[in-house]
């Protein structure tokens, strides 16, 4: 079994559902020639040709508009927004129709399509290249929004979108495109969708987040055991909706929960969760729900960007504060 990067996964899934379902089809701008900016979609436009893998002009608006129409009429279209801070020209369709076509038609129609995005900063990219703005879409009805962590995450999860038969957002933290390799069979399993993964077993502090925060965080668990503090770590996955029975379950075993997300802290998904604690799960804390996050400002650009992410030492000294008042 091959040992492959999250970007590679990610085209084994592509390549895999192109092969098992006629209707699918890749649509953006220089995913086919070129395979992507990172090289998500190489190779495939070579093997299923220039119907099926299809570079569009650069329009966005047009490209989601196209999706939603094929979607409703039974082809499964799989879209590319470049980089998200390129993404707000498809909200249009994504909120106006995309998530309604169910509830517009009375379950006539539906629209089993998938937005695939880089996002997420860490890589040195210019303006536009590196937003989070992942609770947006969390609150349209009707959308899932889907962010994986890992390869096998990324493959199996990506599989699940392509196959739901309602629009997916599926959001690729490209920090961790190419970090860490699993190994990933190409047998076209997929990840259950809705729910969170519980990467690590603990039992003093919950410690939940997703896409690339998990690299820190699973970091930060470490040096927390050599502390002797034992956390258990959540991957969100899905983030709309949310499974909160599984982070709730894990707070009434640890009573301390420390949400991370590199998002912008007002209004954010970490916001959500810490909402739902103290609304579902209050009498199981032994501490007020604590987050890690980025600023409310916009990213900033490569020499200030890493500051603006949570750090490991950011996310260790709120565990601290967390203890420090239970």
């Amino acid at each position: 079994m091959p040992k492959v990067a999250m970007v590679e996964a990610l085209s084994m899934a592509m390549g895999s559902e192109l092969r098992a379902d006629k209707d699918m089809v890749l649509m953006g701008e220089d995913i086919g020639i070129n395979g992507g900016v990172f090289r998500a979609t190489s190779g495939l436009q070579e093997e299923f040709g220039d119907l099926r893998v299809i570079d569009t002009p650069l329009a966005e608006t047009m490209i989601c508009g196209m999706a939603v129409g094929m979607a409703a009429q039974g082809m499964r279209p799989v879209i590319e927004a470049q980089f998200m801070g390129f993404v707000y020209a498809m909200v249009d369709h994504m909120i106006s129709h995309a998530g309604r076509m169910r509830h517009r038609t009375r379950g006539r129609l539906s629209c089993p399509m998938v937005l695939r995005m880089p996002f997420g900063g860490g890589i040195h990219a210019p303006e536009h290249h590196s937003e989070s703005t992942e609770a947006m879409f969390a609150h349209m009805p009707g959308i899932r929004v889907v962010i994986p962590s890992s390869p096998s995450r990324a493959y199996g999860l990506l599989l699940a979108a392509i196959r739901d038969p309602d629009p997916v957002v599926f959001m690729e933290p490209k920090r961790i495109y190419r970090w860490g390799k699993e190994e990933v069979e190409d047998d076209g399993e997929e990840l259950p969708l809705d729910v969170c993964f519980i990467l690590r077993d603990g039992t003093d502090v919950t410690l939940v987040s997703w896409g690339a925060m998990i690299k820190e965080t699973l970091e930060a668990a470490d040096k927390l055991a050599e502390q002797g503090i034992s956390a258990e770590v959540i991957d969100v996955a899905t983030i709309s909706p949310l499974d909160m029975d599984t982070i709730i379950e894990s707070v009434e075993k640890t009573g301390r929960c420390v949400i991370i997300a590199e998002a912008a802290r007002h209004c954010g998904v970490a916001a959500e969760i810490a909402a739902n604690l103290a609304d579902r799960g209050i009498y199981n804390l032994l501490a007020p729900v604590k987050r890690v996050t980025g600023y409310d400002t916009v990213m900033p650009l490569y020499r200030m960007e890493m500051k603006y992410l949570p750090s490991v030492e950011r996310i260790l000294n709120t565990v601290k504060k967390v203890f420090a008042v239970s």
